[in-house]
């Protein structure tokens, strides 16, 4: 997004909002590469031989993302969505994954007498997705800044600038929240 200006943006999310397929071609391919680093920076911290890839992923948040009705802002309300639709499609794949662990619809028996293993620990994804929920119930300013800085991968003067607060505010938003869903997941 280098060569794009923020007002481009902003005027392809508002015509992209108005149905304008044009408008929509032009932000995805002006935006495509950001959304790309932004997949692989989610990727980064999942387990290894993950099967969603990138590209995967980029494109399974878009499809969540044109389904949904909102007024689009700005570049940064854009990344942030993006950022939250990706989050939502590790999620679910974290949960599909955990319920085929669990044997999703496969019959039941019972082993008298076998010493089974303790299951393993829950993914860690859904743990913090749970956390991620309880902060933004408790302090949705919190939860915003830490998703936007995370997981949209904004700078802190970014997050300030979207939350309409100084960048001190945002980085003390951050602090709080990176604390207390430390502490949530350490729980869990």
């Amino acid at each position: 997004m280098a060569d794009v200006t923020p007002n481009e943006v902003t005027v392809w999310l508002q015509g992209w909002q108005r149905g304008d397929q044009e408008a929509e071609r032009q932000l995805l391919a002006a935006t495509y590469d950001e959304l790309k680093r932004l997949a692989r920076a989610q990727l980064r911290g999942e387990r290894s031989g993950h099967t969603l890839q990138p590209t995967d992923l980029v494109h399974e948040a878009y499809a969540k993302m044109t389904g949904l009705k909102l007024e689009w802002q700005d570049r940064i309300h854009y990344l942030s969505m993006a950022a939250r639709c990706m989050r939502r499609v590790l999620v679910d794949h974290a949960r599909k994954r955990a319920a085929e662990k669990r044997g999703a619809g496969a019959e039941r028996v019972t082993l008298a007498g076998e010493r089974l293993e303790a299951p393993q620990r829950a993914i860690d994804l859904l743990d913090l997705d749970r956390a991620l929920e309880r902060l933004s119930e408790e302090h949705p300013d919190a939860a915003t800044a830490i998703e936007l800085h995370y997981f949209g991968g904004l700078t802190q003067a970014e997050v300030g600038e979207s939350l309409g607060v100084s960048e001190s505010t945002a980085l003390r938003n951050l602090r709080f929240a990176r604390a207390w869903l430390k502490s949530a997941v350490s729980e869990s």
